[in-house]
């Protein structure tokens, strides 16, 4: 036995069906057949992910499937994981060819493996957004922040959530004294100032032990507590 399609199906039931574990065989390929399945795409995804179709499928529905389709597989526990990793190589592909507003909201919901794509770009709002994803955790972002930090992303360090961690204002100044030896960085001594008043009094002189660049050297050591410079 097997279940009706629309218009033999109310559609609210159809749209339980589609997320079924275990629908009758043939029924999603014959649902994704459907002309009003195949004009919408949020549809489409419930059955390129779902765990039960064919690969065959599968690989013929995801490369018709928008940005955001996409990114709602890759981040879904419940999706076959060939449909996760064939979306997110997907993701990958598509990202040059978005607009700056698409980047900006894919930014807030790209799968793991897009985080380093995202993290290079150059704009400052989609910087700013990324800093923004929901699953964005504190040892995810110093593993990005490596040297030279180029000048949007300082930018954008600098207006997130994540200014007064002291894990990742650490981070921030090694990166920033790499970025500083490049005159055309974009980069100026002043970004620095917000992360060193995150850290502790008590560790900014050794932190100072770590720069290279002589300016961003005294200025931390400026900062530091009055009785390690004593010490020192």
């Amino acid at each position: 036995m097997t279940w009706p399609l629309p218009p033999d199906m109310p559609w609210p039931q159809f749209l339980r069906r589609l997320r079924h574990p275990a629908p009758p065989p043939g029924w999603l390929e014959a649902a994704a057949e459907l002309d009003e399945v195949r004009r919408r795409p949020l549809l489409l995804r419930w059955i390129a992910q779902h765990p039960r179709i064919g690969a065959h499928l599968r690989a013929r529905l995801l490369p018709t499937l928008p940005w955001r389709a996409l990114a709602s597989i890759a981040q879904d526990a419940s999706a076959h994981p060939q449909a996760r990793q064939h979306a997110t190589e997907r993701l990958n592909a598509l990202w040059p060819g978005l607009t700056m507003g698409e980047r900006r909201s894919l930014a807030m919901a790209a799968p793991r493996q897009l985080w380093p794509q995202i993290w290079r770009n150059r704009d400052r709002r989609v910087l700013e957004a990324f800093l923004q994803h929901p699953r964005l955790g504190a040892e995810n972002l110093e593993a990005l922040i490596q040297p030279p930090l180029t000048a949007p992303q300082a930018e954008a360090l600098q207006a997130s959530r994540w200014l007064e961690m002291v894990p990742v204002a650490h981070q921030v100044l090694v990166a920033l004294d790499r970025g500083l030896e490049n005159p055309d960085s974009g980069l100026v001594l002043g970004m620095a100032s917000p992360w060193i008043k995150a850290l502790p009094e008590e560790e900014r002189l050794l932190v100072a032990a770590r720069m290279v660049n002589p300016a961003l050297r005294r200025m931390v050591r400026a900062w530091a507590s009055p009785r390690l410079e004593e010490q020192d």
